[in-house]
């Protein structure tokens, strides 16, 4: 389970519930990209206090497996990586080239500094470290992985037993001589690659890093689930060997805010802001019935030890129907745009998630195909603040037809990014925006503004205080419930029936879209006052009557629009 994904108030809940399912041991990954925002700038505190966390689990009377990347994958926007090493055009990420390696082990020095004194040798709860992660998967470039392992040696971290992690067919490639090689895989497939690594390594390390108990959600497709008496005979056979096992996921959590990945097989497939990954615990931390049945599983195998009680249930809540009552035009806070020759992406901008639009003017008459190459990822196309239609790429949709009349005309091109690729080759150049040019017809539009919306700061956002009737376009929204008790919620984003993201007191809570499976967002107790509590979101479709919303006590995350309904078939 990892940090960032569960609020920092429940860190000990989730632990003293993996202590009572049997379990010893903790791993979580480090994200680069949420301890160095900007270069040089690092960040190890609240939520991101990764030592708390660790100290945490040795109070339960856990061990803790650190994977510390710099790649992590985890369904995690660039695997990790923070987006500004894309602003250098040239650079390879996972690769020994300097612009990445100089960066990557300035962080893992800043990591050390917070972790070395935390292993097992000065008496803390570290009892391994990670190299790198799956790049078997990846490449075969041995001087990379070494001078990973060497960073992570300089950084402090190399005073417990060292391992990487791939997938058991993918050994040959992802590991180094003298490190111990522990193997991925899903249900179904522990005794092969057991036999796979035991031919690989006949004297070396049986651990399976990371058993896929449950998988991750994308946009559009249905919520993934898994056969947990398969997973629960699968257990029982490897501690019955003497193996060690890493349940991935034991807790989920939520993907909050922009954090999000991607996958890219066949099509671009961004993920869900849940990460419940069908679970032991759910996405709100309460048992499953997976959860039981490991359980009995481990304590089949633990010679009589009594396994701690479950900690008490988190109270949950409901918040009635409250209406949004304040809203602002998108058009109305843009702010001062960047002129451009040609369109850039926004890490060229020096920005790293959320939105950009991109402004010129059209001298009609016109008429043509409006291309935007290499479109990454969600667009929508504004005539004179006129929304005329929308690009998706994945369904690589990259063009419309556009008819201008005579006259000077305002192009605007609103930009989403869903979500960075996190595994496979394409990690090296998902740069968001426009990230190559855009055509009408075959003339290269040229002399553009860029704005951009990174979505950090809403205090310059002018509400206007009536209840808004209409809305033209892309808009911010506010309104304010009040609880008398606080406890965990789900926002039901049913009746929004748009695409944006939601915060509530400041926080982050993530990305909704009514196409589905998601149609809840997570509200954690801890985040809650009692009394006023303030909601915004950012919608990007027009609105006929005021938005409402409400929380409700359960997650709802299997519904799918009817239009995704037949692509996910």
């Amino acid at each position: 389970m990892h940090y960032a994904r569960i609020p920092r108030e429940y860190w000990r809940d989730r632990m003293r519930k993996a202590r009572a399912m049997g379990l010893n041991t903790i791993a979580t990954y480090v994200f680069w990209n949420l301890h160095e925002p900007r270069p040089g700038v690092f960040n190890f505190s609240g939520q991101l206090d990764v030592a708390a966390f660790v100290k945490t689990a040795q109070e339960e009377g856990l061990y803790v497996l650190l994977r510390p990347g710099p790649y992590v994958c985890s369904e995690w926007d660039l695997g990790g990586m923070p987006a500004w090493l894309l602003a250098d055009p040239n650079i390879v990420l996972r690769s020994p080239d300097p612009q990445f390696m100089n960066p990557a082990r300035e962080f893992l020095k800043k990591l050390g500094e917070q972790l070395a004194p935390l292993q097992a040798s000065h008496g803390g709860p570290i009892i391994g470290v990670q190299v790198e992660n799956e790049y078997g998967s990846f490449g075969k470039d041995a001087k990379y992985m070494d001078d990973v392992r060497n960073a992570i040696v300089a950084a402090g971290l190399s005073e417990v037993p060292l391992f990487t992690a791939d997938g058991p067919d993918r050994l040959a490639f992802g590991t180094l001589p003298d490190v111990q090689a522990a193997i991925n895989f899903g249900p179904g497939d522990a005794q092969r690659a057991f036999s796979m690594v035991a031919k690989f390594r006949p004297d070396g390390l049986r651990m399976n890093q990371e058993y896929w108990d449950g998988w991750f959600d994308a946009w559009g497709k249905p919520h993934e689930t898994t056969n947990a008496e398969r997973e629960a005979r699968e257990l029982d056979w490897m501690l019955g060997q003497g193996f060690s096992v890493n349940l991935y996921m034991f807790h989920g959590g939520t993907t909050f805010g922009f954090m999000n990945g991607a996958n890219f097989d066949r099509a671009y497939s961004p993920q869900t802001t849940s990460y419940d990954y069908n679970s032991p615990l759910d996405e709100a931390g309460a048992p499953t019935q997976k959860f039981f049945m490991f359980r009995r599983v481990i304590a089949d195998h633990l010679d009589a030890e009594k396994l701690p009680p479950l900690p008490p249930e988190i109270p949950r809540t409901e918040i009635p129907e409250f209406t949004l009552t304040e809203s602002s035009s998108l058009w109305a806070n843009l702010g001062a745009p960047r002129e451009i020759h040609d369109p850039q992406p926004m890490e060229m901008l020096g920005q790293s998630y959320g939105y950009i639009l991109y402004r010129t003017t059209l001298r009609g008459p016109a008429n043509g195909e409006l291309a935007i190459h290499e479109l990454h990822d969600y667009a929508q196309i504004y005539l004179d603040s006129r929304l005329i239609g929308t690009l998706d790429r994945r369904h690589n949709e990259d063009h419309l037809p556009l008819n201008v009349s005579s006259g000077t005309h305002t192009l605007d091109i609103l930009v989403e990014n869903t979500g960075r690729i996190n595994f496979g080759p394409k990690i090296r150049d998902d740069r968001k925006g426009i990230t190559q040019s855009v055509t009408l017809g075959d003339a290269p539009l040229t002399g553009w503004q860029a704005f951009c919306l990174p979505m950090d700061d809403f205090h310059a956002v002018r509400f206007s205080p009536r209840t808004p009737q209409t809305t033209d376009g892309p808009a911010f929204y506010r309104g304010y419930f009040d609880v008398s008790q606080t406890g965990d919620t789900f926002l039901d984003m049913r009746a929004i029936a748009g695409k944006g993201a939601v915060w509530v007191n400041g926080h982050a809570l993530g990305r909704y879209w009514n196409i589905g499976p998601q149609q809840t967002l997570y509200l954690p107790g801890p985040w809650l006052k009692k009394g006023r509590n303030e909601v915004i979101f950012f919608d990007l479709f027009p609105r006929t009557s005021p938005p409402q919303l409400r929380g409700i006590t359960n997650m709802i995350r299997d519904q799918l629009a009817i239009s995704e309904l037949a692509n996910a078939r």
